[in-house]
């Protein structure tokens, strides 16, 4: 039996198409009855709240719901800690080049305009983690706080069960100038830095990967009194792979599960190109499957997923930019030529050498990116994720007298007189 169903480009009807490319349903109704109470409770009763659900939920019994900063002494192994600041480095050094300039425009005699950036003060970033240990994500939401200048950046992550955080990203915290370390997973960590407690302070916007119902108290606070705003919507993991029958079977398996093994909800599409022999990755599935840890958890995935042949690239690139992926790898002899032709997707991996878990750790992009079709609209976390954009003008005694008829003729024309008086009463200055 294979791994992923089959269905031919040819063979469907656009009705059949569209709902091949819906994602696997979330049932945000019933979760949200679920964390709506949580979250509620945690409005009402602060860290109290924070603390019996991380004994219900994480079966943890914590005295405060911070952590420490200053009584870490993290101690890694060498080849960890090289690998994580490796990682940091190449992190840093891409969205350090996102830095933007202050803009400043004349737009005609005497008006200056100007656009410039400054920090969002207060940030929650939210890291998966309890039995998965997570540094990655760490690193992805950390450093760009840090380069943005954030003040007050809040880490929140589920307790080891020993109470304790996992040491990988306790180094990543203090690396990334994390201010409140926050050990609480799920809707009532959210909850937590949406609405601040007496000890965990309030941030205007949270960013970070999480379950089902991480996802929904995001969604559910951004529309609440919280006043808050998030990173994206954003659903399981998901990648869609394009292979012709120049790529290599063993690396689009691999590259499949990758994803598959992110959780039994993920999806994992292959369009092939005709010609991708796909008796031969169905084996190379079998091989690799038997080999994993998460196998069961994969093979779940398998079920929600599916492989898409088509007669040419061009059509692989239509179908792609229609179901818009969390992730996209390129396996084909012109990969970097379609690559253009991209529209929608979070991350983009091109050619045979770029696995997509060269994206999740280290090569510099960030991972948090759009799930569910969210990638028609949203983009990936990013520097200016962590930025607003503020504009300026200033006008001289030219500028107002060159800009200032225009003005009080719209002024008046939208019956707004005080607007047109702003202007007038400038102007008789400058006459008088």
């Amino acid at each position: 039996m294979d791994f992923l169903k089959t269905y031919n480009l040819q063979d469907l009807t656009d009705v059949a198409k569209n709902k091949l490319m819906q994602r696997p349903k979330l049932d945000l109704a019933s979760i949200g009855k679920i964390v709506e109470p949580i979250v509620e409770n945690v409005r009402i009763n602060g860290d109290k709240a924070v603390l019996d659900y991380t004994k219900q939920f994480d079966h943890v019994e914590l005295k405060s719901p911070l952590y420490a900063l200053n009584e870490l002494n993290v101690v890694l192994p060498v080849k960890v800690k090289a690998a994580i600041d490796l990682a940091y480095n190449n992190i840093y050094a891409f969205h350090q080049a996102q830095q933007v300039k202050p803009l400043i425009v004349e737009t005609m005699p005497g008006v200056i305009c100007k656009r410039v950036t400054r920090a969002i003060e207060r940030v929650g970033l939210y890291v998966p983690g309890g039995t998965a240990i997570l540094p990655s994500s760490a690193l992805m939401l950390g450093i760009p706080a840090q380069i943005a200048g954030c003040k007050t950046i809040v880490m929140a992550t589920p307790p080891r069960s020993d109470g304790s955080i996992a040491p990988e990203v306790a180094y990543v915290a203090k690396k990334t100038g994390v201010t409140h370390l926050l050990l609480a997973g799920g809707a009532q960590a959210v909850a937590a830095m949406a609405y601040g407690t007496a000890s965990i302070p309030k941030v205007d916007k949270i960013f970070g990967p999480g379950n089902q119902y991480v996802t929904a108290a995001k969604m559910m606070l951004q529309n609440s009194e919280a006043m808050i705003a998030i990173d994206m919507p954003a659903g399981p993991s998901e990648v869609l792979v394009i292979a012709d029958e120049t790529a290599n079977i063993e690396f689009v398996a691999a590259d499949l599960l990758s994803q598959a093994e992110h959780g039994k909800d993920s999806q994992v599409v292959l369009v092939a190109v005709k010609g991708f022999d796909l008796d031969q990755l169905e084996t190379a599935l079998a091989h690799q499957l038997s080999f994993l840890n998460r196998a069961e958890i994969a093979k779940e995935a398998l079920k929600n997923s599916y492989k898409l042949i088509v007669n040419t690239t061009n059509e692989a690139m239509a179908f792609s930019n229609e179901y818009a992926p969390e992730h996209l790898i390129i396996q084909t002899d012109e990969a970097e030529f379609l690559a253009e032709q991209v529209i929608n997707a979070g991350s983009v991996f091109i050619g045979s050498w770029t696995p997509e878990s060269v994206g999740d750790y280290a090569s510099g992009t960030n991972h948090t990116l759009p799930t569910y079709g969210y990638a028609r609209m949203y983009s990936g976390v990013n520097l200016s994720a962590y930025q607003k954009f503020i504009t300026m003008q200033q006008l001289s005694e030219e500028g107002i007298k060159n800009i200032g008829p225009a003005v009080e003729t719209l002024a008046i024309t939208e019956g707004l007189d005080a607007h047109a008086l702003a202007v007038t009463l400038r102007l008789n200055a400058l006459k008088n």
